[in-house]
């Protein structure tokens, strides 16, 4: 009888439950704290705002009205009867405001059904040390912090569930606007209108092979009879050479100069996605992704390890222990390189500073270390900001400029090598070296040597107008104008790509048909809503309610009645663009022989018939006449089968193969007749070529033959 009642007792001994946001996270915690905890998962968010209605009461301060996620009711249900089984619940959602409103809601759900101690622990990084430190100090939830998420989500559901029903009534059914997003879009499209406005300017470079004893090096010229040259033409540049062509060329100048090259301070989200997208050719979707994983767990052999601290961040702060830890490695393998006082590194004013920079858990987990465990793609992202993080604080490193003038004739002509002669924080850095710092040398040289010249190499070129936003430079330009934050950069990408206002194309962003109307209407009636300094001081004025300093309701009501006016007026006055939006066409309808209408859709413009319920045919709108002989078919949008990546085809396939990658413009070749494609490379950034591979047409300035109506040329984006 004694046994059986020490067994009961055994039985009673109640954890405490740790919820966390994510079951990989969820694993490596409980991994970490062992007996005594049981850590679950609550998968994101369980309570928020409904989908199919506002649901926000503008009468009662705007006070949200919440509801369980679908779905998500019956994983509430097993957290609050883990809450009732255990002795404290400690809420372990991530450290920013969506997880500080997670905690709220989680707390407020519990305790409605049961009395059990709930407190809320927070760290930067998934260590051992940093979760026993985070269960030993547990707080209060951050009032301020869900008040900042709160005004957030209210304000973003105002505009976004006034602004949609406009678009469904105005221009088409199922199209939605968001307060954020849109600005972004409003940002791409203004660039897009930049690039096909450009007029490129032809000029000329004139380069000039010099030979001394056995090395042959190549000099450019910089000025002509005094003067920088003005290579505006062939003619130009021809007439320079015929001058100067029978000169004597000898050495006039040398000049050297020293520069300190700094290192770079440790990554903060948005710096990780332009770094990720310029060097790795990441998405800023798969960046966060790949960045979640090595945040969460990674099996280290039989650890489990969190590899990188939090990795939605916007300070390059990092903390003292892991200074002492980073100091300590380089001392260690790198003594030279180690500064007397660590390197500072400044936050910028508008960073709020909550976490730590992104940095590895763990020093001495080298790439080369954990290589054998990460993926391909996690070990490429880890091991630059394994790089950035300990070369932040190596010494600086020091490069050596060498320029030497040549004159010949009248004209001069330079060349210059840079030479890195104290490598510092370089000793380090294995993927993250530019071409910039790539060495090119010259031979020993002095004043009044003469040199002979082997060859003119005169080029020409045209003027690279404005480029296209990509993933780096849109996240780049986002962060400088103070619009969203580090969690929002990627998702903004995201939902444009989703919702086809924006499509990718050679990494770049281009604004669909759809995307245009969308941007035209909104910035068009709602200027002072879709606007980046509106969405930058609505940042701001989120910092300030997490801060305790503004209350947040007033900061909705000042803006709400006069957007909500603004809102009813365009909604009675705007005339109906959806009739504007089908086009008849000269294209028959091959099932019932009635016309074809040009129609806008989900992915664009296509051609759907006039006979509509009747006749349910659609088909792609055709761009071009296949240029295979022979072959009477015609070039359409196709996409591929599970990823939906957009090519171009014949319609005559199967019996035709015809594929594009490349999509057809309203253009002719002006050589050979067949159709042009744009293209895009780093040399010449998006410029037109020939659709023929024997055809060496790259189009420049030329004037090229329209072949299509406007109507066909659309295509389907």
């Amino acid at each position: 009888m004694a046994t059986k009642t020490a067994s009961s007792k055994k039985k009673a001994v109640k954890n405490t439950l740790v919820i966390v946001e994510s079951p990989a996270k969820a694993k490596t915690i409980e991994k970490y704290l062992g007996r005594g905890y049981t850590v679950k998962a609550s998968m994101g968010h369980l309570i928020d705002l409904p989908k199919s209605r506002m649901a926000v009461n503008v009468e009662d301060n705007f006070s949200p009205e919440y509801i369980t996620v679908r779905g998500r009711a019956k994983l509430l249900k097993e957290l609050q009867s883990d809450a009732k089984k255990s002795k404290e619940v400690l809420l372990a959602s991530d450290n920013d405001r969506e997880g500080e409103a997670i905690a709220w809601h989680l707390r407020n759900s519990i305790q409605a059904k049961y009395q059990v101690p709930i407190r809320r622990i927070v760290f930067n990084e998934i260590t051992p040390q940093a979760i026993k430190d985070a269960v030993q100090h547990p707080m209060d939830i951050d009032e301020s912090k869900v008040n900042a998420q709160k005004a957030r989500r209210v304000l973003d559901r105002l505009v976004g569930y006034n602004l949609s029903p406009l678009l469904w009534k105005k221009v088409k059914n199922g199209l939605s606007a968001g307060r954020v997003q849109s600005v972004a879009l409003r940002l791409i499209c203004e660039r897009e209108a930049e690039v096909e406005n450009f007029i490129p300017t032809e000029y000329w470079t004139l380069d000039a092979d010099f030979h001394k004893g056995r090395v042959d090096f190549t000099a450019q010229l910089v000025q002509y009879k005094g003067e920088k040259p003005e290579l505006v033409n062939e003619d130009a540049v021809n007439s320079i050479i015929h001058d100067i062509k029978s000169s004597t060329s000898s050495i006039v100048d040398i000049k050297t100069t020293e520069k300190t090259i700094r290192p770079k301070a440790p990554f903060t989200t948005s710096k990780l996605q332009q770094m990720a997208a310029n060097r790795l050719g990441f998405t800023s979707k798969k960046t966060m992704q790949i960045a979640q994983q090595l945040y969460e767990g990674i099996n280290i052999g039989s650890t489990r390890v969190g590899l990188i601290t939090y990795m939605r961040t916007d300070s390059v702060r990092i903390s003292a222990t892991a200074l002492e830890e980073v100091r300590s490695w380089i001392g260690e393998h790198y003594q030279a390189e180690l500064p007397a006082v660590p390197n500072e590194y400044s936050v910028e004013k508008k960073a709020q500073d909550a976490h730590e920079a992104i940095r590895p858990t763990y020093v001495t987990y080298t790439p080369e270390y954990v290589k054998e465990h990460l993926t391909r793609d996690q070990l490429r992202l880890y091991s630059i900001i394994w790089e950035r993080f300990v070369s932040s604080q190596m010494s600086n490193a020091r490069s050596r400029t060498s320029s030497i003038d040549i004159a010949s004739g009248n004209a001069l002509f330079r060349v210059s090598s840079t030479r890195v002669f104290e490598k510092g924080f370089y000793k380090v850095i294995k993927t993250l070296v530019s071409k910039d710092e790539k060495e090119k040398t010259l031979p020993e040289m002095k004043i009044g040597e003469e040199l002979t010249v082997k060859e003119f190499h005169p080029e020409q070129h045209f003027t690279q107008g404005p480029a296209r936003f990509t993933d780096a430079s849109i996240v780049k330009t986002l962060e400088e104008k103070g619009i969203g934050r580090p969690s929002t950069y990627a998702p903004i990408i995201s939902v444009l790509l989703d919702r086809y206002y924006v499509t990718r194309s050679n990494k770049q962003l281009v604004p669909t048909q759809l995307g245009r109307i969308i941007n035209d209407l909104l910035v068009g009636y709602f200027p002072a809503v879709i606007n980046v300094d509106f969405t930058a001081n609505v940042e701001t004025e989120l910092d300030q309610v997490e801060e305790g300093s503004t209350q947040w309701p007033s900061m909705i009501g000042s803006f709400y009645q006069p957007f909500k006016s603004r809102v009813d007026e365009v909604m009675e006055t705007l005339d109906s663009m959806k009739g504007r939006l089908d086009e008849t066409t000269d294209h028959v309808c091959e099932l019932c022989g009635k016309p074809m209408l040009k129609k806008l859709g989900r992915f664009g413009f296509f051609l759907a018939c006039s006979g509509f319920p009747e006749c349910r045919n659609t088909r792609s709108i055709p761009l071009a006449k296949c240029p295979r002989p022979g072959c009477t078919g015609e070039i359409v949008s196709r996409r591929t089968k599970g990823r939906g990546k957009e090519f171009f085809g014949c319609t005559n396939y199967p019996e035709c193969s015809f594929i594009s990658h490349f999509k057809p413009i309203n253009a002719n070749c002006p050589k050979c007749g067949q159709f042009l494609v744009e293209k895009y490379d780093k040399k010449n950034g998006s410029f037109k070529s020939c659709i023929n591979p024997d055809c060496d047409y790259l189009h420049t300035q030329e004037e090229v033959i329209p072949v299509l109506s406007d109507s066909e040329a659309e295509g389907d984006e």
